[in-house]
């Protein structure tokens, strides 16, 4: 009886690992006001109120994202064994205690406490690691849309919590908006724990909606598919592909972090824009990672790796025009082409990494891979402030930060796919092996 009711799933009339898409998109959702882009682009709101200075809520940021990156590997096994229905709850609930603890903190480190746990265990649990897991999982011919579009949930819920906790803070206050996402985060523990499933085969099903006896769900035509040969996380770990893939991933993800973080202070203080004007430009740039359907469609044309590149390059680009903006006009043309370049990073990071290891281990590689990333990705606030404090302006962090998504697209061109691990045993030798 108990069992039936786990194995338990909702008959939809489409493809069920759409629905579990679904249902971590709104997990997301209530995570990512504790993301590190939208205390950036509301911490303006907060330091009046509070006094608080901004390299504090900086250093949070910074913190808070180096000790998701030190959990990473444990929660990377855990979703290749549990998955992200009992994960996600968990992840949940921590999140909504941050959110009343960050609402009601009366100095800076009751916000560090609240911030700082939320942030380490809701980044891997409800917007990075889990999530990418889960579609890696349910996806095999449509891996790529699935990624691009899991990693459109955290910019665009980020987008649309900038703007919400703003016209909040502009009315009832910066804490009432923290208090939202609090009960937010604790209604959605249900229908996580209801509805989603840690891989199809638990539910009678294959990636991509084939059934065991090969009739694609939704369609009459027999849909076959080859077992997917996966890797290892100590296989991976033995390639050079994973290294410099490592490497790219840090480097575009300090300059994305950097930049994000230090962007509403630049167009205020160096670009002349108000408070109000240069949020909007950093949700526009946020918003417009939805263009990672773009870059899962790209991707499937020319290949993840090739798509990298481009995205790379014309990151890279951005920055330069960035040191020339003065005007909303010039904010918005910045936001707009950067969004779409910049924001393709974690999508086509996690196709190359899917398409070069399979997804036996997945949760354990990205677990392995996910420090290094969230220690570059924590470093970005703090470096902004560093270099502001030091320089005066952010110019040179812009240009460095443009060399690094520049280093980047050339160290992509040598990490080509590596060949399959010899194996001892005949089960190796098998495609699924």
């Amino acid at each position: 009886m108990f069992q039936s009711l786990i194995n338990w799933r909702l008959r939809t009339p489409f493809y069920y690992g759409w629905l579990v898409l679904g249902i971590s998109a709104l997990a997301t959702f209530a995570a990512s006001g504790l993301t590190q882009v939208v205390l950036g682009g509301v911490q303006v709101y907060i330091t009046d109120e509070s006094g608080w200075d901004d390299g504090s809520l900086a250093f949070a940021a910074s913190l808070g994202t180096w000790l998701s990156g030190m959990i990473a590997p444990l929660i990377g096994r855990l979703a290749d064994r549990y998955g992200p229905r009992w994960l996600m709850p968990l992840g949940l609930v921590v999140a909504g205690i941050a959110f009343f603890v960050i609402a009601g903190s009366n100095s800076v480190w009751q916000f560090y406490g609240g911030y700082v746990i939320g942030r380490a265990v809701s980044n891997p649990v409800l917007v990075g690691l889990v999530p990418r897991t889960a579609a890696v999982n349910f996806f095999r011919q449509r891996r790529n849309m699935a990624l691009a579009l899991v990693s459109t949930f955290r910019p665009l819920a980020g987008a649309i919590n900038i703007q919400i906790i703003s016209l909040i803070a502009a009315n009832q206050g910066w804490r009432a908006a923290y208090r939202y996402l609090g009960f937010l985060s604790l209604i959605l523990i249900l229908p996580v724990m209801l509805f989603v499933r840690r891989r199809p085969e638990d539910i009678g099903l294959l990636p991509d909606g084939a059934s065991p006896a090969g009739a694609s769900v939704g369609s009459a035509r027999p849909q076959t598919m080859a077992p997917e040969f996966s890797w290892t996380a100590k296989e991976a770990l033995r390639t050079r592909a994973f290294w410099l893939l490592l490497t790219i991933t840090a480097l575009g993800t300090l300059a994305s972090s950097a930049t994000g973080f230090s962007l509403v202070p630049f167009l205020v203080q160096d670009a002349g824009l108000s408070t109000a004007a240069a949020a909007g430009v950093l949700s526009l740039g946020t918003f417009l990672a939805v263009a990672n359907l773009f870059w899962g469609y790209l991707a499937d044309q020319i290949t993840p790796r090739r798509s990298l590149m481009i995205m790379m390059v014309g990151a890279g680009g951005m920055m330069a025009f960035l040191l020339t903006v003065d005007s909303v006009g010039d904010a918005l043309i910045f936001a707009v082409i950067w969004g779409i370049f910049s924001g393709g990073l974690g999508s086509l990071e996690n196709m190359v990494l899917a398409g070069y290891f399979g997804r036996g281990s997945y949760g354990a590689i990205l677990g392995v891979f996910s420090p290094l990333q969230m220690i570059a990705l924590g470093l970005g606030p703090s470096l902004a402030s560093v270099v502001r404090a030091l320089a005066g302006d952010f110019y040179y962090l812009y240009f460095a930060m443009g060399v690094a998504y520049f280093v980047s697209a050339v160290l992509m061109y040598f990490a080509k796919p590596p060949p399959r691990p010899i194996r001892e045993s005949a089960e190796a030798a098998l495609p699924g092996g």
